[in-house]
């Protein structure tokens, strides 16, 4: 007997907002008098235990007889001041309250017997203010969503904005995020897989589907299950409302039309049960629904006597399929959301290891393993964890990554074989696991046949991974150009394989100077010729000859500095054939642009 439940959360935008927005009320002091009110006697008297030893503190009444304890007919008979403190006979002056008595049920049942709490909420709610969510639709902002406040205050989903704002002056305004709604529902819907039911789905952005064929006598049936599940939302800060029936169309139409917030219907009473909701709770759009009303049809009992024909050819067929699922006559199947489990392999040894042949070996096992459940699911491995546990408890972990999803278990061999020394095996090693925390889509590729005069790149991923592996992560990269017109702001690092683009028409070094390095004792004559000698790091130079200038002026939209800037650049050659890209700072006419001086920003070959 199949049973579905329907989780609706109708204020789910607008709490999931106010969540991260509540106030943490101060601790009120003058609600915690009342429950101490009475003076504790903490004040046990003089001490009647002599010095080097004698009785107990508090154990003054045993001296006069050996093991006699006073009876209370003679504590009461002494006067006031001689009769014993509360803490010599044992007792407090407050009562203590029952421990679990106190608690709040955790199965969402009546809380009458739970104690109120001691922090008073303000009387100024921050969230009594109406507020409403906004969405772009064509010209117009649309309300997608309000809360309880503006509801009274007669604001509905759907109306305008502007007809809202008109309505209620004091209106908090916020955009929607039906992105980030989605993804709360996704964090829930895997939290139900995990802890209530093997199978939800999160069908729509105001709830969830579950599953609870055979999964609520776990929780003590269906109404203690719907109770726990409310209290759970509860804490969160979530309003909810719930349906259970046999059908999930039957459950979604009672949790959004129902009334109530738990509802668990009967086995095969779907089509009573329905019957007079509004045709809106069999999800059909709204051109549907307003063809509806046209014929005067408004609840879902008005279709049952109607013959199929006409009413597919009046309200279409999506209108009868969504009334058979929601009676039970088409079955209605829910695409479920399936947790990821990261690929892992493990391996627990007989004996334990401290060899790096023995080590390798293990690895070698654990990726054949591995591989196998990669090319299950057709994923490659970006990064790849080894943990090591050791006789002693310690763990020691070794990670590589690799510049391209792969599978190839001998290319992630070699990889581990060179970092295998950082392991230290210690007295040895006794379990070994191996998982992909980072993997990526990796589909099969068509092999060329060979009849064709096609060559194709050789992958160069395997030999990127070894360099890195060997000299580090930051000595490998390309570069890349960046939409800028000062030289040293155009180029930027990127992924070893990664494609460069954008780079200018014009000839720019192979090597670019970190810093524009000056020059002195330069000879050149103003403005357009390029230098006939100069120094650089101690060394003279001569030119031979040189091309230019390429004038570059400065981003005035970056800094005010760069207003009037200008750079003349020169590719220069001097006798013993060296290439230099040289800047001379200013236009050699006007002061502003520059004062002139020569600058070494680049080597060609």
């Amino acid at each position: 007997m199949t049973r579905v439940a329907s989780l609706y959360l109708p204020q789910l935008p607008i709490e999931r907002l106010r969540r991260f927005e509540r106030p943490s009320a101060p601790l009120n002091a003058a609600a915690l008098t009342p429950r101490f009110a009475q003076a504790i006697d903490d004040d046990p008297g003089p001490c009647s235990v002599p010095r080097g030893g004698g009785w107990r503190p508090g154990a003054r009444w045993a001296q006069g007889a050996l093991g006699a304890a006073p009876t209370p007919s003679d504590i009461d008979a002494l006067p006031a001041h001689q009769r014993p403190t509360m803490r010599e006979m044992g007792r407090r002056s407050e009562t203590a309250d029952h421990p679990f008595r106190a608690m709040a049920p955790d199965d969402g049942g009546p809380a009458s017997a739970a104690r109120p709490s001691p922090v008073a909420r303000p009387r100024t709610d921050p969230w009594a203010k109406p507020m409403i969510l906004i969405a772009r639709s064509g010209q117009r902002d649309i309300v997608t969503a309000t809360c309880p406040v503006a509801l009274d205050l007669g604001l509905r989903p759907g109306m305008a904005a502007a007809h809202a704002r008109a309505l209620v002056s004091d209106l908090d305004v916020r955009d929607a995020e039906p992105s980030a709604d989605a993804t709360w529902l996704d964090r829930l819907a895997l939290h139900a897989v995990r802890h209530w039911t093997p199978t939800a789905s999160a069908g729509d952005l105001d709830g969830l589907w579950l599953d609870l064929t055979g999964t609520t006598h776990l929780f003590g049936g269906e109404d203690r299950f719907c109770r726990r599940v409310l209290r759970f939302l509860e804490r969160l800060g979530f309003t909810a409302r719930i349906a259970i029936a046999g059908t999930p169309g039957a459950a979604h139409a009672l949790a959004r039309f129902g009334g109530s917030a738990i509802t668990i219907l009967p086995p095969r009473a779907e089509a009573q049960a329905i019957a007079d909701l509004p045709l809106a709770a069999l999800r059909l759009c709204a051109d549907t629904l307003a063809t509806a009303s046209r014929f005067g049809i408004e609840r879902i009992a008005d279709l049952y006597a109607m013959p199929r024909g006409p009413l597919a050819k009046r309200l279409g067929l999506k209108a009868v399929q969504r009334l058979d699922q929601a009676r039970g006559l088409i079955a209605e199947p829910i695409v479920p959301v399936v947790p990821f489990e990261v690929p892992r392999a493990e391996r627990r040894l007989l004996e334990p290891i401290v060899t790096a042949e023995a080590i390798n070996h293990v690895i070698g096992d654990l990726l054949a393993d591995l591989v196998h459940d990669l090319q299950g699911r057709r994923l490659g491995l970006r990064t790849a964890v080894l943990t090591c546990q050791r006789v002693d408890g310690i763990d020691q972990r070794v990670a590589v990554g690799t510049a391209r999803a792969t599978r190839d278990a001998k290319h992630l061999a070699r990889m581990f074989a060179m970092r295998v020394e950082r392991i230290d095996p210690g007295l040895g090693i006794e379990v070994m696991q191996l998982a992909a925390p980072r993997v990526e889509d990796l589909q099969p590729v068509a092999l060329d046949c060979g009849l064709l005069d096609t060559r194709r790149a050789p992958d160069i991923a395997p030999l990127v991974d070894q360099l890195i592996g060997r000299a580090g992560e930051e000595a490998l990269f390309r570069l890349s150009a960046i939409e800028s017109d000062v030289p040293e702001r155009a180029v930027r690092r990127t992924a070893p394989l990664a494609t460069p683009f954008g780079w200018p028409a014009w000839r720019r070094p192979v090597r670019l100077l970190h810093r524009p390095e000056p020059l002195t004792n330069v000879v050149a004559l103003l403005p357009d010729h390029p230098p006939r000698r100069f120094s650089w790091r101690g060394s003279a130079y001569k030119v031979s000859a040189g091309e230019g200038p390429e004038r570059i002026h400065g981003e005035w939209w970056r800094s005010a500095r760069e207003m009037w800037a200008v750079r003349d650049y020169f590719m220069v050659e001097t006798g013993g054939g060296e290439r230099f890209w040289l800047f001379r700072r200013g236009d050699g006419i006007d002061a502003p642009t520059g004062d002139l001086t020569w600058y070494l920003h680049g080597v060609f070959g």
